[in-house]
């Protein structure tokens, strides 16, 4: 989340309102000329010379100021445009003075030196201006107070501001690595080490700050619309992070928390996931990630907004197949409009902008890309030939980097990095650290297409399904689920792992013992599965209805119950499934959870539950449903306000009771005809 609302040299000051009182403008301009005295020059990493005149200059003009509010001069109204215009100028210096000591900006203010330095110079000729113009007759001051007056503007004129040469000499060299980079050539590691010297970014963590800062410098950027500073922010990024993955070899914190569970797919989402192309999420029109899609009556998806600037130009016919639209009429596609949502929560993308939404996808100038390259190639080194120290460092570095960046993880699967990870989580069997730093490196490139077919093809899991069931800690484990959840998004790997006659007893383990986002983990990589039908009878035979269950009736983390739902759902559509629910004496949990559930779609599971049962079990179910009063309500409830399809089931169980209430005189015997032939049009 953004902390800062301001722009690194944007000085967003205001004019003091026209009705100002002159006493209370001279109070404010004391205020703002004792801020700006109080910075210390010596702690500038750059400007420090302009800093230190500046600072000067202002501290005159506090004296100034102070001799005219302690005579207690009459201040004419005559004067207030004049003060006020000062006010403006001291406004600015003050935001100057704060970007130049901002922590984190050390090397975008020496990058941008020139730009800084002019803008002490235009910043103090104004103060000197608005002296200039101010009617000092109409004051009643003395002589002395006329000659500070007099002091400040002739100094705020003749006052050079120009480049430390100190700055110039680091400026010059920045730039020089940069286009370096830029040309695919690696710079001398002697030169990138003084500029980091120069700056006193001396450890892991300051450089990882810097890095941070830039980030989100970035993303203000993107926010405002301002596009022109986003390749030299990239830059930076990218000479930043070689930085810290080469020079900085110790770290003081390497166990960050990954902050949230691993997956936060809902059910109707993840079966999505396992269709559906990132790059499907891209409009056919603008080729940019779409914000709000929408279908045509041809069946494609547009965004909203390309598509009506096509209907609106005249044209008829899809833009991507050329067919003749039957009608103009755009179709929300929320299913997929979520999916994108999901994909750029876990890519560190910002929806609102579509240079930041470009910008995690590409690495944002050929600088950032070709360091980023070089970064990746040393890592996969140091993971096959370093220490152990350097291994772990190493893998830690991959954790960082492809935690929100799609360019990151590409870069890193490229060049290998996948089987040095796994034989490195495959020896780390008792180091906590190693353990957790691989796994959540492995993790972050499993979310990549490229990463998931690498980790199954380089027999990664065997590894992952050690740490599953025998991983360090509790957070390892579900980390491992959660690598499993991604394997199973490709259609082909839900056989091999499921085969694996080990990977589902263990996830279901994981289901019963797990912490709550373990078990949110686990679930979901058991429902991925579950998109192959034969995986349907191992996860019965391993037990998985009875801890799913166990899950409905003790758990108060809403998500989770609404997750075992659906994967009971899709067991239920099967016999042995539905016949193992109602054997677990599930059907007055289930009903329960049609009552009380506050989720639409845990409302919609439900009901599916206990269709698949009506079906598959029979008359036995039916009888118990039309007796409960509390049932058809919340049927109707589905029928009127649910999805297309829940209100499809919720209807289709409604017909269900009505029919056996119709013919309960003569007995309802097992599941029939029409019934069964109604399953096939869900």
């Amino acid at each position: 989340m953004t902390q800062r609302d301001r722009r690194i040299l944007s000085f967003p000051a205001v004019h003091p309102c026209d009705d100002i009182s002159p006493p209370t403008l001279l109070a404010s301009l004391i205020t703002l000329s004792q801020s700006v005295c109080n910075f210390q020059p010596q702690l500038f990493p750059t400007q420090r010379r302009n800093a230190r005149e500046t600072i000067r200059q202002i501290g005159i003009l506090l004296v100034l100021l102070q001799e005219i509010r302690d005579r207690g001069l009459s201040i004419p109204h005559s004067t207030i445009l004049c003060l006020a215009e000062l006010h403006f100028a001291l406004q600015k210096i003050h935001f100057l003075i704060q970007d130049c000591t901002q922590q984190g900006a050390r090397l975008l203010m020496l990058a941008k030196s020139q730009h800084v330095a002019s803008q002490f110079r235009g910043l103090i000729r104004a103060v000197a201006t608005s002296l200039d113009v101010l009617p000092l007759q109409d004051f009643d001051v003395c002589a002395e107070v006329r000659e500070l007056a007099e002091l400040v503007t002739r100094q705020a004129r003749k006052a050079k501001f120009e480049v430390d040469p100190g700055d110039a000499r680091a400026c010059k060299t920045l730039h020089a690595v940069l286009r370096l980079f830029a040309r695919g050539t690696e710079p001398e590691l002697s030169s990138m080490q003084g500029i980091m010297d120069y700056l006193q970014i001396r450890t892991w963590n300051d450089c990882n700050k810097d890095i941070n800062f830039l980030e989100e410098e970035i993303s203000l950027e993107c926010r405002d619309r301002e596009e022109r500073e986003v390749p030299l922010l990239s830059s930076l990024v990218g000479f930043l992070s070689y930085c810290r993955g080469v020079i900085f070899e110790t770290m003081e914190d390497t166990n960050q928390s990954e902050g949230r569970c691993s997956t936060d797919m809902t059910p109707l989402t993840l079966a999505l996931l396992t269709s559906v192309n990132p790059e499907d999420f891209r409009c056919p029109i603008s080729l940019e990630l779409m914000t709000d899609p929408v279908t045509v009556s041809t069946g494609q998806t547009y965004d909203r907004v390309s598509i009506k600037k096509w209907l609106k130009a005249g044209n008829t016919t899809c833009p991507k197949t050329g067919e003749k639209l039957t009608n103009i009429e755009l179709v929300p596609n929320t299913s997929l409009k979520r999916l994108i949502q999901q994909f750029c929560i876990d890519n560190g993308i910002s929806l609102n902008s579509p240079s930041n939404r470009n910008h995690n996808i590409t690495a944002g100038s050929p600088t950032a890309a070709h360091a980023m390259q070089f970064l990746a190639w040393f890592l996969t080194k140091r993971l096959v030939f370093g220490t152990q120290e350097e291994k772990q460092k190493a893998a830690y570095e991959i954790r960082v980097l492809a935690r929100t960046s799609i360019f990151n993880r590409t870069c890193l699967i490229e060049v290998g990095t996948v089987p040095p990870l796994l034989e490195l989580l495959s020896s780390a069997s008792k180091d906590k650290s190693t353990q957790e730093n691989a796994i959540s490196a492995l993790l972050k490139l499993s979310k990549h297409p490229n990463g998931q077919n690498n980790i199954i093809s380089s027999g990664g899991l065997t590894v992952i399904l050690s740490v599953l069931k025998n991983g360090v800690s509790l957070e390892v484990r579900q980390v491992a689920a959660a690598i499993m959840f991604y394997l199973s998004s490709v259609k082909e790997h839900r056989k091999i792992i499921g085969e694996n006659p080990e990977v589902i007893p263990a996830l279901v383990e994981l289901v019963k013992e797990g912490t709550t986002c373990g078990r949110k983990n686990a679930v979901v990589a058991i429902f991925g599965l579950l998109l192959f039908p034969r995986n349907h009878q191992r996860v019965i035979a391993a037990g998985a209805v009875p801890a799913l269950l166990h899950i409905l009736a003790s758990s108060d983390k809403e998500e989770l119950v609404v997750e075992s739902l659906a994967v009971l759902a899709s067991l239920a559509e099967n016999a042995d499934g539905a016949r193992a629910i109602f054997e677990g004496s599930a059907l007055a949990l289930i009903r329960g959870m049609l009552r009380s559930v506050t989720s639409r779609v845990g409302k919609e599971h439900s009901a599916s539950i206990l269709l698949s049962l009506c079906v598959n079990v029979g008359a036995e179910v039916v009888a118990v449903l039309a007796k409960d009063p509390s049932v058809m309500p919340s049927l109707y409830s589905l029928v009127t306000g649910g999805s297309c399809q829940g209100s499809k089931k919720a209807r289709f169980l409604i017909k269900v009771i009505q029919d056996f209430h119709e013919t309960r005189t003569s007995g309802l015997k097992g599941s029939s005809p029409p019934q069964e032939r109604s399953l096939h049009v869900w």
